[in-house]
């Protein structure tokens, strides 16, 4: 008669949530999936809390996950489990889109009140330039990569210091000063080149 062997080791198939924190920061993406399975749910739900359920608490609970997975190295299973990290990471991501809302709300405004003291017969040519100026920032921000792009709108539409936005990034400060030191040189001489001039 052949004894029990009884039931399989719980790691083997079911890891606990420490041992999902590990092989995460690992690199393992099965545990990425397990990660999601467990907490976007929960994660979700703050974001519903913040903006409501629709577009953007979806956009924030995926973007919370992408943000993990790309920044685990950031993520130690000894300070702290991960579901707590990932609820911080959560958090950022909520401020982030509260700033977007916002800077969004300012550009409408601004552009509202351009459009009514703009003269009947069309436009001056001072709100005809600074439309163009816009424009072209906005099409040189959209050729930077990453880190770039994202610590430039951390700093200017966010309005993050250096210290905060190495903070939020997990960058070092210095490579902060420096990323956002280059950007605006580009920017500068693509606008002088353009005929235009960012504000000395």
């Amino acid at each position: 008669m052949t004894s029990d062997p009884g039931p399989a080791p719980r790691g083997a198939v079911d890891p606990d949530d420490a041992e999902v924190g590990r092989r995460f920061a690992a690199g393992d993406e099965q545990a990425l999936a397990l990660a999601y399975e467990r907490w976007a749910g929960q994660l979700h739900g703050m974001a519903v809390r913040a903006f409501g359920p629709g577009p953007d608490a979806e956009d924030v609970t995926q973007q919370t996950f992408i943000a993990a997975w790309t920044g685990r190295a950031r993520f130690r299973p000894d300070q702290g489990p991960l579901p707590a990290w990932l609820t911080g990471v959560c958090r950022h991501k909520i401020a982030d889109t509260w700033a977007r809302r916002d800077r969004q709300r300012r550009e409408a405004e601004a552009a509202v009140s351009q459009a009514q003291a703009a003269p009947a017969g069309g436009t001056t040519p001072a709100v005809d330039t600074a439309v163009a100026d816009r424009m072209l920032v906005l099409e040189e921000l959209d050729r930077l990569g990453q880190p770039q792009r994202g610590i430039i709108e951390l700093a200017f539409f966010a309005d993050l210091t250096h210290a905060q936005i190495a903070e939020r990034t997990g960058i070092p400060l210095g490579t902060v000063k420096s990323h956002i030191r280059r950007t605006l040189e580009r920017l500068r001489n693509r606008l002088e080149v353009d005929g235009a001039a960012l504000p000395a």
